[in-house]
Order: C-alpha cells, then sequence, then structure tokens
C-alpha cells in the first residue's frame, strides 16, 4: 500500500475507475446497439489519460497557485460529470438485464436501447460536452506552467528543517507521565526485554513526539544510564547509508570516508560492541521491514540494555520496528495547552498583566485541541499583538485561513504522502462534523457507495478493500479510536479542517454560519438535524442539482424527537437524480415513502434509521446500484418488498430492532450480500431458511428469529451455517413453545456454524439438552432456556477427547432460566480462559458453582435467590456484582486483587461483619457501589486504605463510614464520594480526611447535621445554613459538588464556602431558596458547570452573576417556578449552552435575556410554556446559535 501511487494525485485514482468503466461491456454494448459514435469513448480515454500526467505536478502547485487549485476543481467536476454519465449508461444496461427476459446480455441492451433514441442521443451529446471541457482544460497547461511527471517522488514535498536533541527551554508541559513512563522502559533490566529494545513513541503530526523524545534524550538519568546516544532525524527517505553514517558520526564525534555500506556497518558494529548506547530515529516513515532489518544489523553488537527510540506517525512503522509495546502520544489537556500558548504569546509566560486577552486565548486554545504544535504556532502568530480585537480576529478564523508556516506544512504533509487512492477515501471525510464519533462499517458502505472502492486488487472484495483502507488512514493517526466507545473513531479537528480544506467547495456541511457556502460544484452534503429541519433550511440547496450525498447526523447519543419538513421529501429531494447517498434516519414524522423515490438510479447508500416507517414502496426495488440499506430500529416496519430479489448489487441490510414478520422470496438470490443482520422466519411464507445456502460470504453479526417456524431439521443443515466461515456473531432465538424438545434439539444441532464464529446468543430454546458443538466458543449467552433443569455433561462436550472444555470461552452468561436448578462441575480443567461470568434470573439454582475459574475477572449474579455458593477460586477476579434478594455467598477465598464490588438488594444479615472480612482479603478494591441494602449499617471504610470511589444510595439503615465509630484516618485515594437517599445518616463521626476529593455528593439524606470534624466541622447543622461554615476549602482537590433536598434555607451559598476549584455545582431540592448570594459565588473562578433544580421559591440570580462566574459555559435552570428573570448585567459571555425548563415565568419574559449578546451559545433548550403561540421570538437568538430544543 505504501508504495502504490504514494503522493499522487486524488483525481488519478478516480479516473482509473473511468478508464475501467469505459472499457465494460455494459458501455460498449450501448454505443453499438445504438450505433453511437464509438471513437468518442477512445477520444475521452485519450484526453483523460493526457490530464493524468498533469496532475502530480498540479497537486503540488495548487498550494502556492490560485490559479492551479482552481483549474483542478474544474477538472475534478468535469471527472465528476463523465462518472455520472457513465454510471447513467451501466444502469440503464441492468435495467435492460433484469426487465427484458432471458436473452443474451448485449442482445437485451440492443433492442432496449433500440426504443431509447432520445436517451442515446443525449448521452453522447453529454460525451461530446464533457470531452470539449476536458480539451479546454488540456489546453491551459502551459499557461499555468504544468508540467508531465512520473511521480512525486523525484522532488521532496517540502524541504524541512531537521530535528536536533536540543531541547526547547521554552516549557514542557502536560507530559511528564509520558516522560517518566518511557524513561522506565530505557532503563529497565526486564529480562523479558530483548537485547535491543525498540520503542515507538506514535501519534499525528504536531502532536509533540519529537519534543518528548527530546526531554528523554535529555533526562540526567539517562545522560548516566548509557554509554553513548545519538540523535538521527530521519524524514520521508529512509536512506539506509546515510542513516548509518548519520549514526556513526552522532556516535564517534568524526566523520566517516566509507565509501560502501559494507565498510561503513562494520566500523559501526566495531564501534557500538559492548557498549550501551541509546538512539533516537526521529520522524520515521518508511514501513518497509527490509530495510529496516538491514539498518538494525550493525546495531545488534551493542550491550544489552541498548534501546532504539523511534518517533513516527505511521503505526505500520511502529509495529515492524517495535520490540516493546508501542506508546501512544495524545493531546494536551486545555490547561496544559494553555500554559504553552501562554509561554509563548506572552513575555515570560506572565499573562496576569493581560487580562482582557486571557479569556480569548483560552478560546483559541480550545480550537487547538490539544495539538503542541497549533497552540505554539497560534501564539507565534500574536506574540506581538496586544490588541483584543487581532485575538478575536484569529478566535474566529479558521486555522486553515490563517497565514501561519508551521500548521498547514506539519499536518498537510501527512496528506501528501498518502497514496491516490487513500486520499479520496480521506478528502471524503470532510463530509462528517467535528467530534463526529462513526463506526468504521458505516464510513466503509459510504466510501463504497461513492466508489472508491471499485478498484479490484487480487482476490480482495469492496468491503476488505475499505477494512484495508481504512486501517491504514488510522495507523497514519488520521483516525483515533473514540475514548467513549471502542467500537466508534473520530477525527483530531484540525484533521477534520484539512480534509475539508482539501476538498474544498465540493463538500459542505450545513451549518448556521455564513462558512457554508452550496455552488453548482458542491457534490457532497452533510448537516445535524435538529428538533424541526424547515424547507427554508435547504433553500441553498437547488443550486447543487448535481448532489451525491445528502447525509443527515447527529452529535448526540440520546434519542429526541426530531421531524423534517415534508416539502424536503416531496419536492427538493426529487430533483437531486444525481444522489449516491441518501440518509434521512431518526425522523419521527418519515412514515411513508414517495414513490419517486425509485428515480434515484445512482443511489447506492440508503438509511431510513430509526423512522416509523411501516413499508418500502415497491419502486425501491428498481433502485439496482443499491449496495447498502440501513432500516435499523424502524420498529414499525412489517414487511420488506416482494421484489428486493431485483436489488442485484446489495451487500449491506441492516433490519435489526423491527417488527419484520418474514423475509421476502428469493433471498438466497442476493449472492452480494455480505452483511445481513437479521433473518426472520414466516410461519407460513416469506423465504425459508434454506436460502441462505446460497449467501456463503455473509460476515459480522447474523440473527435468527422465529427458529420455531423451521418445519424440518434437514431445511436447517441446508441453510449451511458450518461453511459460512466470515461470521463472527451469531444469533438464534425461538418464541414460543413447540411442544416438541426434540425438534428444537435437531434444529440447533443442524445450526452449528463455522468454528470462527466466537459470539453465539441462544435464546427460547425448548429443548432439554446442548448441543456438543458449543466448545469452540469465545462467548456464549444462553437465554430464556425454560425446559433445561441441569447442565451436565452434555453441555461440555466429548469429554473424553476434550481435556478443557470451553477452553476458548472468555465471557459466558446464563438469564431467565427458570426451571435450571443444578450445574455439575466439570472438575477443575473447564473454562480456563473463562474471564466473566453473568447469572441472571435463574431463581432456582442452588448451591454449585464452578470451584475453579483461574482467569475469572468479573462475577455478576442478580436474581438468583437460591444461590447460596462459595465463589469460584478466581485469583485475578478485578469485579464482582451481587444484585439480590437474598444471599449468604462465602467470601473466604475471593481474590485479594479485587478491584469493583457492587451490591444491590443484598438482604443478608449480619452484613457489616461480611464486609469487614472482605477489606481484609481484598486490599486492592477502589470502587465500592451499594445500592437499597437495608442489611447494611456501617461501611467500613477504615478497611479499604486503597478505595477511590464510594456510592452509597438507598440504604435506609446506613448510619456511619466507620465500623468501630472512632477516627478513619488517611483516605488519601478518595476521590469521589456519593451518599443519596440514606434517611439514617446523621453525621461523620471520628471525622475524614480526604485531601486527593474531587466529588463529593450527598443528596436526600434529610437527617445529615454534620460533616466530618477533621473537616472544621462541614455541616454543623441543616438546619440552619445562615450560620454553617462548612468549610469546604480544605478540600483542595474537590471539582464536583452536589448537595439536595434541604430544609429551611433561603441563601446559598455562604461566603467561603465553595473551593476555587469547583468546576460543576449542582443545587437540588432547596425548599426555601430564595436567592444565590454572591459573596459565596464570587470565589468560583473555575466554575463551568451550573444546575438549579426544584427550588420552587428561588426568585433572582445574583445581579452581577456575569463577572461572577466568568468560566461558565452551562446554566441549567429546572422546576424554579418563582424564577422571574435573569439579571439585568447578564449572563456569563462564554456561555456556550442553556436549557429552562418547566419555569413559566422566566420563559414568559425571554426577551429580556440579552442572549443576543451571548456570541458563544451554541446550545439552547426552552421548555414546555403553555402561553408561547410562536417561537422563536425575532430578534431572541444570537447569529452563531446552531442548536435549538
Amino acid at each position: 500500500m505504501a508504495g502504490a501511487l504514494v503522493g499522487g494525485s486524488v483525481i488519478s485514482a478516480f479516473l482509473q475507475v473511468l478508464f475501467d468503466r469505459m472499457a465494460s461491456h455494459e458501455v460498449l454494448d450501448f454505443f453499438r446497439g445504438r450505433k453511437l459514435n464509438e471513437g468518442l469513448l477512445m477520444k475521452l480515454k485519450t484526453t483523460m489519460i493526457s490530464v493524468n500526467g498533469l496532475l502530480d505536478d498540479a497537486e503540488e502547485k495548487q498550494m502556492a497557485k490560485l490559479t492551479v487549485k482552481q483549474w483542478l476543481d474544474e477538472l475534478k467536476d468535469a471527472v465528476y460529470e463523465a462518472d455520472d454519465l457513465l454510471d447513467s449508461i451501466a444502469y440503464e444496461a441492468l435495467r435492460s438485464k433484469l426487465e427484458a427476459g432471458s436473452h443474451s446480455i448485449a442482445n437485451q441492451v440492443r433492442n432496449f436501447f433500440a426504443f431509447r433514441d432520445p436517451f442515446g442521443k443525449e448521452m453522447e451529446v453529454n460525451l461530446e460536452n464533457i470531452l470539449d471541457r476536458l480539451e479546454f482544460l488540456l489546453k491551459q497547461k502551459d499557461s499555468l506552467g504544468l508540467n508531465l511527471k512520473e511521480g512525486v517522488e523525484e522532488k521532496p514535498f517540502q524541504q524541512k528543517i531537521p530535528t536536533t536533541s536540543v531541547v526547547d527551554e521554552y516549557g514542557f508541559y502536560g507530559r511528564d507521565g509520558d516522560k517518566n513512563t518511557l524513561i522506565d522502559l530505557l532503563l529497565s533490566d526486564d529480562a523479558n526485554v530483548n537485547d535491543l529494545g525498540v520503542i515507538p513513541i506514535v501519534g499525528m503530526g504536531g502532536i509533540g513526539k519529537t519534543t518528548l523524545a527530546q526531554h528523554v534524550y535529555n533526562d540526567s538519568r539517562v545522560q548516566e544510564w548509557f554509554d553513548l546516544k545519538a540523535w538521527v532525524y530521519v524524514s520521508e527517505e529512509f536512506n539506509v547509508f546515510k542513516i548509518t553514517k548519520d549514526i556513526f558520526e552522532e556516535i564517534t564525534s568524526k566523520t566517516s570516508d566509507a565509501n560502501t555500506l559494507n565498510k561503513l556497518q562494520l566500523e559501526l558494529k566495531t564501534r557500538l560492541r559492548g557498549k550501551k548506547f541509546l538512539l533516537v530515529l526521529d520522524d520515521v516513515w518508511n514501513d518497509k521491514y527490509g530495510d529496516w532489518d538491514i539498518l538494525r544489523r550493525p546495531l545488534k553488537a551493542g550491550a544489552r540494555g541498548s534501546r532504539i527510540v523511534v518517533t513516527t506517525r505511521n503505526q505500520n512503522v511502529a509495529s515492524i520496528m517495535c520490540t516493546i509495546p508501542t506508546h501512544d502520544l495524545r493531546e494536551l489537556s486545555d490547561d496544559d495547552c494553555w500554559f504553552l500558548f501562554a509561554k509563548h504569546a506572552f513575555t515570560d509566560g506572565n499573562f496576569g498583566s493581560y487580562s482582557t486577552l486571557e479569556p480569548i486565548g483560552r478560546e483559541i486554545v480550545r480550537k487547538c485541541k490539544g495539538l503542541p504544535l497549533a497552540a505554539k504556532a497560534l501564539a507565534g502568530l500574536l506574540r506581538s499583538k496586544e490588541n483584543a480585537k487581532e485575538w478575536e480576529k484569529v478566535l474566529k478564523s479558521s486555522l486553515w485561513n490563517l497565514s501561519n508556516d508551521n500548521i498547514l506544512p506539519a499536518l498537510r504533509l501527512s496528506y501528501h504522502y498518502l497514496p491516490s487512492q487513500l486520499k479520496r477515501c480521506f478528502a471524503y471525510c470532510a463530509i462528517l462534523p467535528k467530534d463526529y464519533q462513526i463506526r468504521k462499517e458505516k464510513l466503509i458502505c459510504l466510501w463504497m457507495a461513492e466508489g472508491f472502492l471499485d478498484q479490484p486488487i487480487g482476490d480482495k472484495e469492496a468491503i476488505e478493500l475499505g477494512e484495508e483502507y481504512f486501517q491504514e488512514l488510522m495507523s497514519r493517526s488520521f483516525f483515533q479510536q473514540s475514548r467513549r466507545s471502542p467500537m466508534h473513531f473520530v477525527m483530531h479537528d484540525l484533521i477534520n479542517d484539512l480534509a475539508k480544506f482539501v476538498f474544498g467547495e465540493f463538500c459542505v456541511r450545513l451549518e448556521d454560519d455564513s462558512s457554508c457556502k452550496i455552488t453548482q460544484k458542491t457534490r457532497h452534503l452533510s448537516y445535524l438535524r435538529t428538533r424541526h429541519d424547515a424547507l427554508k433550511r435547504f433553500e441553498t440547496i437547488y443550486e447543487a442539482k448535481l448532489l451525491r450525498a445528502f447525509l443527515s447526523v447527529s452529535l448526540s447519543s440520546h434519542s429526541i424527537s426530531e421531524e423534517i419538513d415534508s416539502e424536503v421529501m416531496h419536492d427538493l429531494l426529487p430533483m437531486l437524480l444525481r444522489l449516491r447517498v441518501l440518509s434521512l434516519s431518526h425522523y419521527d414524522n418519515v412514515v411513508v415513502l414517495p414513490d419517486s423515490i425509485g428515480k434515484f438510479k445512482h443511489l447506492r447508500y440508503l438509511s431510513f434509521a430509526g423512522t416509523p416507517i411501516k413499508r418500502l414502496p415497491e419502486s425501491v426495488c428498481s433502485l439496482y446500484n443499491l449496495q447498502t440499506l440501513i432500516l435499523m430500529k424502524c420498529k414499525d416496519l412489517v414487511e420488506l418488498p416482494a421484489n428486493m430479489v431485483k436489488l442485484m448489487n446489495l451487500c449491506h441490510l441492516e433490519i435489526t430492532d423491527t417488527s419484520l414478520k418474514e423475509m421476502p422470496l428469493h433471498m438466497g438470490k442476493l449472492t452480494k450480500l455480505r452483511k445481513l443482520t437479521d433473518f426472520v422466519l414466516g410461519s407460513h411464507s416469506g423465504s425459508s431458511i434454506k436460502e441462505l445456502a446460497e449467501l456463503q460470504y455473509l460476515r459480522g453479526k447474523l440473527g435468527f428469529w422465529n427458529l420455531q417456524n423451521v418445519l424440518d431439521a434437514s431445511d436447517a443443515l441446508q441453510a449451511n451455517l458450518k461453511g459460512k466461515k466470515h461470521l463472527e456473531e451469531l444469533q438464534l432465538r425461538w418464541n414460543g413453545d413447540t411442544d416438541n424438545s426434540l425438534h428444537d434439539r435437531d434444529v440447533l444441532e443442524q445450526l452449528e456454524p463455522h468454528r470462527n464464529v466466537e459470539s453465539l446468543l441462544i435464546v427460547g430454546y425448548g429443548g432439554t439438552r446442548f448441543p456438543v458443538w458449543l466448545v469452540s466458543l469465545k462467548i456464549l449467552s444462553i437465554k430464556a432456556f425454560d425446559g433445561v433443569v441441569a447442565i451436565g455433561d452434555e453441555f461440555y462436550g466429548n469429554s473424553t477427547s476434550m481435556k478443557k472444555p470451553f477452553g476458548s470461552l472468555e465471557i459466558l452468561r446464563f438469564e431467565s432460566m427458570p426451571q435450571w436448578r443444578e450445574w455439575i462441575s466439570y472438575g477443575d480443567e473447564a473454562f480456563p480462559l473463562l474471564q466473566k461470568l453473568s447469572i441472571k434470573k435463574c431463581p432456582n439454582l442452588t448451591n454449585t458453582l464452578p470451584s475453579n475459574l483461574p482467569s475469572l475477572t468479573m462475577l455478576e449474579i442478580q436474581g438468583c435467590q437460591q444461590l447460596g455458593a462459595s465463589l469460584p477460586r478466581a485469583p485475578i477476579i478485578l469485579s464482582i456484582k451481587l444484585v439480590d434478594d437474598y444471599r449468604n455467598f462465602l467470601f473466604g477465598k475471593m481474590s485479594s486483587g479485587l478491584q469493583r464490588l457492587k451490591v444491590e438488594r443484598f438482604q443478608c444479615h449480619p452484613f457489616d461483619p461480611l464486609l469487614v472480612q472482605m477489606g481484609g482479603l481484598s486490599t486492592n478494591v477502589d470502587e465500592i457501589e451499594i445500592r437499597n441494602c437495608n442489611a447494611l449499617k456501617c461501611f467500613p471504610l477504615e478497611h479499604f486504605s486503597r478505595l477511590k470511589t464510594l456510592s452509597i444510595s438507598g440504604c435506609a439503615n446506613f448510619e456511619s463510614l466507620s465500623a468501630s465509630g472512632g477516627p478513619l484516618g488517611d483516605s488519601t485515594r478518595l476521590s469521589s464520594l456519593v451518599i443519596s437517599n440514606c434517611p439514617s445518616l446523621l453525621s461523620f463521626p471520628g471525622g475524614l480526611a480526604a485531601p486527593n476529593l474531587t466529588k463529593l455528593e450527598l443528596k436526600d439524606c434529610l437527617n445529615l447535621k454534620s460533616l466530618p470534624e477533621l473537616m472544621h466541622s462541614l455541616l454543623p447543622s441543616l438546619v440552619d445554613l445562615s450560620r454553617l461554615r462548612w468549610d469546604l476549602p480544605r478540600l483542595p482537590s474537590l471539582s464536583e459538588f452536589l448537595i439536595g433536598t434541604i430544609e429551611e434555607v433561603e441563601s446559598f451559598p455562604e461566603e467561603i464556602l465553595l473551593p476555587s476549584t469547583v468546576t460543576s455545582l449542582t443545587i437540588s431540592s432547596y425548599k426555601y431558596l430564595k436567592y444565590l448570594d454572591s459573596k459565596g459565588l464570587q470565589c468560583l473562578i473555575s466554575l463551568r458547570e451550573l444546575t438549579i433544580k426544584n427550588c420552587p421559591n428561588l426568585k433572582e440570580l445574583p445581579g452581577s452573576m456575569h463577572s461572577l462566574l466568568p468560566c461558565l459555559m452551562k446554566l441549567v435552570i429546572f422546576n424554579c417556578q418563582e424564577l422571574v428573570s435573569f439579571p439585568a448585567g447578564g449572563l456569563p459571555s462564554k456561555l456556550e449552552s442553556l436549557a429552562v425548563l418547566r419555569c413559566n415565568k422566566l420563559i414568559a419574559g425571554r426577551m429580556q435575556w440579552g442572549l443576543r449578546r451571548l456570541h458563544s451559545l451554541l446550545n439552547l433548550t426552552i421548555g414546555k410554556d403553555k402561553d408561547v403561540e410562536s417561537f422563536p421570538d425575532e430578534m431572541l437568538l444570537p447569529c452563531l446559535h446552531s442548536y435549538l430544543s
């Protein structure tokens, strides 16, 4: 991959697809059948070949010459036109094949087009116009200075200044942890590390890899540890001779006169022999193992403990060079990024004298999204400027529009060296909004719809090719795995900006500012859904009649009501007949689709996911190019079109969470299907399970529904699941009692999957025994097996030939098995790799669990009231969750490594001594959650010295955090303490020292009188808060604080009550609270989120709120019926999100809120007001507002 068309133009791969299409039999038969001028095709191909020779040169020169960029845009537009024309011809040929009977393809096309004179003539005229346009562009090459090139590798993209080991004295922020980790690896004498340890530092361009390596290289501990050190800058050209020579000269401080690699490597080997050395190879791009293997040969002569540090953007480079796990470098925090920015923007980093510039500067830093290079570059732009307007200008500008010589080249270089086919895939990602988290599978389907995966490479299919492309982009740091969901991926904001910069006007993300300019060249459009998407929002799209993608997306993971004007469906979309991607997912008013949808002959990707549609019109079956159809979460969908068999190009069908009763007939003829999420078996009609015999290449997940409708077990055998080697997850569901457990058993036996299936879910099985093939799985979930009474030998397979049954199983779940009473263990040999065991809703299971689970890390037991067994021997268990009305477990052999414990509805008496016992046995527990356990009276905090997070809720008899009632001692690790709905808690006798506590939440503890004495009598009396002194500043790390359900309080908070470190404050259920005390708020200089709810008598907010809370970004007011207005001085200027709900008086005066002054406001939520007849009011909202609900 790395060597193919490296640095080639993004259009080059596009042209190759067109060359293949022009040579296809569909296009040739079309011209011959209509007696059109076939020479036009040859002329088009010749012209495109000539254009292709200029593309590499134009790709480079466009950065410096606007006219060249404009020429490239015109060329790309013409190529799009040619692609659409050839696609129209191919569609007509395919339609004739499907609709004109069983004659030969050539005759079908000739006969069909014999009656289509206007269409054929129109295609010929259009082709001539495209040719004229291309020839005109070709004639401009001389005036633009464009030359024929063989490839860009002959000339470097840009001369880069080599890096050195000299440290930047401006400061080093936010990387101490990374630095210490790397130094530990360098100084390690671990016997498991190879003699020559190679440590890669991997991250996107500008993330700070070189800076980190410099600080590690110059650390005094490193200086003393190694005999020799060398720093070599590698960059794009991996010249083994040059790099070896540089290493030699760095090591010896002498030049070498060796003129052959052999002589040079022998000299280097001699110098290194017996010496412990450190070598840094900075900015490595080459991922050819052969080159690396040659380079490292003399390096092996060094002494044990020698190390090589490699910095690279490419994970592939790391994988071929590393002997020690890769160190992935992530973004800086906003605070660290700010200190770095300030160090470069202000003299000596002193920003105290620039109070007007600091808030603007912090907002600029937030745009950098943790990228040190961007922070330093922007700081350099502003270093000589003290005018706030100059800083505001930078804040409001795109980083790609600023005159800067550092950010653009650093990130653009990664794009420049992509192969041309990857350039197209990356540039297309401009359609994704910033911070949008996308599944790899969805992105590949979008690429496929645009034709990016059409070019065949060996025997690889389009989806496999897409996975390879995605992995390549991710390895080069264009994508990062989401921290919230490992199945999703996200682009750094500046990488997203790069994609948008590259794609230009051809891609638009519809936004509410003036940057969204839609032109006739616009081909790809996405937009963020809102509560109501009116036609007016899309009016400018009428200019983009050649649009290829109309994609609705959302950044929210929450389900909210969303609607779109019917005029968009019925008036606008029918005009966009070139669409290849259409997504109208999650609109609540998309119920019936117009028949006109069948006219989108270019359409490849269609999604109505999450809409209430009941049926698709039959006209959908004329979308012969359709590859992807997504109907997941269409809960009202009851049937698919009868003629779906016509969708012969369909390869991806998602129908999870629908109400389908059966599959259409002849599903087996859709042989290109690669993803079929579900197969629903009808009781009397529809496709039978046998149809799956022809779908040999299904991959990923497949779920069967209504297996009780399989009448003959041999039909299940014919489905040939055992032959589908690309399936990874299988779900088998019965629904209803068949009254024939033997038949169910026979059906299940015949549904044996291929050994590559790792995860299996079985639901509603009516048999009484298990099939023998279960034992090869990694994940097994068994649910609603109503007939199973005992699990015995048959569960473990053929025990005579299997020493360790379930030798691969990692996760095992049992749920809803009402008759299950006994689990007969298979000695200590079964489940050697089992990591998670979950047993839920098995009320009659009694005393036996497997006695030995050596790999178990997580145990969950819920709704098994009769189970009173000893816990399994599990030496590395990390987490236990027990949810039951009764439990009598024995904890005597529990792992000392246990880290997490969750107990709910645990009524074992006495409970407190059990916790004391547990604390003594499990010294590493750092997270405990106890809910609804009335047996709990005292939690022995003193026995859990490593505890970081403690949550106790709904425990009516809970009284104390101490088993003895005495002093608790230091809880130095405790960072989060949540106690809610514990009415018996009165105080914290004995005190509590928690210097690292960052979250304190006390809610619905109605009788609480005081907090620990060691915190100077925090909360000495909740009866009269006007006189209290909580002294929370004694908690220097506290950042999140919630307290609620407190009586007889009229003002809050008291002066010096809260520490300045608090960033999130929630005030809830203050029955008599009338106002917020400005003296108590004035120290909250770090507060970013404020929530006030259920305070029915709150009448006013502080008049100087805008200055008291300068950093406030989110404000939520909920159910405060007496609050009439916001302060006259206005709301804080940095406010981005405002929500006002169930505050009728406040909403009635909304025109006085002063929202138009809030230029940072992005999200506004206003609850229902029965007196409001229309919304929004004129002049209510700021110009930059982007989300309204």
